[in-house]
Order: structure tokens, then C-alpha cells, then sequence
């Protein structure tokens, strides 16, 4: 799995004319599925979406909270996109997951989101439709993590109830 993750002042998702998901301050998520992705990278970018220390603190001091330390909010985007590779000019999207396969993991992955934080603060755009979305990026703080570059969760890594680490879910 692959996250574009930028810090924002607001982020918002129209599809048809209809705003379907909108944020204030907190974390605009773009989500790219690879075809080889399990739970275990699953488990990983919503580790690091959730803890990721973008935020500054109360006395000035940068990176030092979380999304979920700061009680912000996610907006989250699937963007197969993600996952591009070019053949001369034109964009190929075979290492993207299909649709009728990602549809799926996309879900569970904005459920596994809910259950780690809070339900309520998990906004998303609409599977599959063209979207247009609104961002006013806060810095600007741009991020990507790609789930291929994993390792052991670290220090102040806090994994969802109940879900395995990486090593445990590889070992199963």
C-alpha cells in the first residue's frame, strides 16, 4: 500500500456536485492498493496515518503529536494512481489492485481506521466515481509512505486492538 499524506487546514470530496466528505484541520489521505498487498501492509499505513507526528504542540515546538494525539480529523481517497508506471508517456496501472479486488480491502482498510481511532473522525471520498478534491495543505507538510518499505514497529507505534504486527501476521 502506498499514502500520499498531507497536513491540512480543511480538506473536502465532491462527486457529482455533492460534497460526500469533509475535514477541518487534520490529515487528507490519498490510498494506493498494490495487487500484492496483504494485511499486514494494511496494518502498517494505518499504524503510520494515525501516528505519524506532523502536528506542532501547544508551545510551538514541531512534529511532536499525532492526528490521533491532536483529536483531528482523516479524510481518506482511494487513488489507484498511486501506483503508476510509465511505458514512454503514457501511465500503465497494472500494479494496482483491480477494482473488484480493492473495493474490498479499501473497505476494510477505512474499518480498520474507524477502530483504531475514532469513528466519527474518519471522512472518505466515494470509491470508483471521479472526484474532485479541495485541499488547503498546511505548511505545506506532504508525506508518502509505501507499506514495501516496512519494517518492526517502533517506538510509540500504537497498534489497533487485536490486529497483528507485521512480523506476526508474516509468521502466520
Amino acid at each position: 500500500m502506498r499514502a500520499v499524506i498531507q497536513r491540512v487546514l480543511q480538506a473536502s470530496v465532491t462527486v457529482e456536485g455533492q460534497v460526500v466528505g469533509s475535514i477541518g484541520e487534520g490529515l487528507c489521505v490519498l490510498v494506493g492498493i498494490n495487487t500484492a498487498d496483504t494485511e499486514a501492509d494494511m496494518e502498517y499505513i494505518v499504524r503510520k496515518i494515525l501516528n505519524v507526528r506532523l502536528f506542532g504542540d501547544d508551545d510551538g515546538k514541531s512534529w511532536t503529536h499525532s492526528v490521533m494525539q491532536k483529536k483531528l480529523h482523516v479524510l481518506c481517497i482511494s487513488q489507484f494512481t498511486l501506483y503508476a508506471k510509465l511505458k514512454g508517456n503514457k501511465p500503465d496501472f497494472h500494479q494496482a489492485m483491480g477494482a473488484d479486488r480493492s473495493r474490498d480491502f479499501y473497505e476494510r482498510f477505512l474499518q480498520r481506521m474507524r477502530d483504531s481511532y475514532t469513528p466519527d473522525a474518519i471522512q472518505m471520498g466515494m470509491f470508483g466515481h471521479k472526484m474532485q478534491v479541495d485541499i488547503r495543505n498546511n505548511g505545506p507538510v506532504t508525506i508518502v509512505i509505501d507499506s514495501a518499505d516496512r519494517g518492526e514497529p517502533t517506538k510509540g507505534d500504537k497498534v489497533s486492538k487485536g490486529a497483528p504486527t507485521p512480523a506476526a501476521a508474516a509468521a502466520a
